[in-house]
């Protein structure tokens, strides 16, 4: 029984080797490894022998396995790799894989954190989600605001998460889509001692009639910086370095006085750029600043008396209708990889 073990390795390791092709190594397979093949009944007769020689030829049949399998295996391999590879010139170049890129928002949003770490600015997150109290009341926006309105601030149908069992969030208010990005210096105020030199970009939601500039969803970032001594003077020259950065020295812009309850006083900065118009208006609304209110600083904990602050927001959208030139932010989220390409490319 030996020899005929010995023989059939020797037999099969020599189809195996001489199989030049999948078809005949398939051959070779239903000759000895199928179910009906010559490996069967060898191993039957192994099982029928005599106790005293099962040890021998078990030793045997594992030695006969370990090399019969992997010979075919190994066979198998090697000619379905060259039967993938048959055909193809591996001297020609490989075909390009596009590569993707940051969508034109989020590159704009990246250059503008640049901008600002170089100005000694943090980065600072929140939820979307928030209450009333940080998205209003810590902001001295007071209870009749129009802003605080159903049909201008989008309200959580499901309000039990406001519903803490001790009571701690009910106090804060209402669950909001927060309308700016404004909660995050309060939430960061509470936590921090002055100075305190932030900015919060992330996505706002807004009950606006979507137009060219206009949208539900946006992206806005927000700045913030509070310090002993801070004055409008510093926030001029913060905000005219970052524009003529991120925009170009081809910019102009505008500070506009107006109202809002987180600041006094309070600005709006338009800015326009020879022969760029957006809903033919040559001037364009890109950002909102003034000085922080008092309040808004005695509500996080923060002496009025002893520090003083600025703060800023802007539409990223707005700034990259601004750089890339078109008129109409809702482009931006069209989702046409020729544009966005282009966009991105222009970055």
């Amino acid at each position: 029984m030996e020899n005929e073990i010995a023989q059939l390795q020797s037999e099969i390791l020599a189809a195996v080797a001489a199989a030049a092709d999948p078809a005949a190594l398939e051959a070779v397979r239903l000759k000895y490894f199928a179910k009906n093949g010559l490996i069967t009944p060898l191993m039957e007769k192994v099982g029928q022998a005599p106790k005293e020689m099962r040890p021998v030829l078990g030793k045997l049949v594992n030695q006969f396995k370990g090399a019969v399998n992997p010979a075919y295996e190994e066979r198998k391999a090697l000619l379905q790799a060259a039967a993938e590879t048959a055909g193809v010139d591996e001297t020609l170049p490989g075909r390009p894989v596009p590569a993707g890129t940051l969508h034109p928002i989020y590159a704009v949003r990246d250059r503008a954190i640049a901008i600002f770490r170089r100005l000694g600015f943090a980065l600072a997150e929140g939820p979307d989600v928030e209450t009333e109290h940080y998205n209003f009341d810590a902001l001295n926006t007071p209870a009749d605001h129009p802003a605080r309105n159903e049909q201008d601030t989008f309200y959580l149908a499901d309000q039990s998460l406001a519903l803490a069992a001790d009571g701690t969030n009910a106090k804060r208010g209402r669950l909001l889509l927060r309308t700016q990005t404004s909660p995050v210096q309060i939430r960061v105020l509470e936590t921090s001692t002055p100075p305190v030199r932030i900015i919060a970009p992330g996505r706002c939601y807004r009950r606006d009639e979507i137009d060219a500039t206009h949208g539900i969803a946006f992206h806005q970032m927000e700045g913030l910086v509070v310090a002993e001594g801070t004055n409008l003077a510093e926030m001029k020259g913060t905000l005219e370095l970052f524009f003529r950065e991120l925009l170009g020295n081809d910019l102009k812009f505008r500070f506009r006085p107006h109202f809002f309850p987180f600041t006094e006083v309070s600005f709006e900065i338009d800015a326009t750029r020879p022969g760029n118009q957006v809903k033919g208006r040559e001037w364009l609304e890109i950002c909102g600043c003034g000085m922080v209110h008092p309040k808004v600083l005695r509500n996080a904990g923060i002496d009025p008396e002893k520090y003083t602050g600025f703060a800023f927001g802007f539409g990223i959208e707005r700034i990259a209708i601004m750089l890339h030139q078109v008129n109409d932010l809702r482009y931006f989220g069209e989702n046409d990889v020729r544009l966005l390409r282009q966009l991105s490319e222009a970055v």
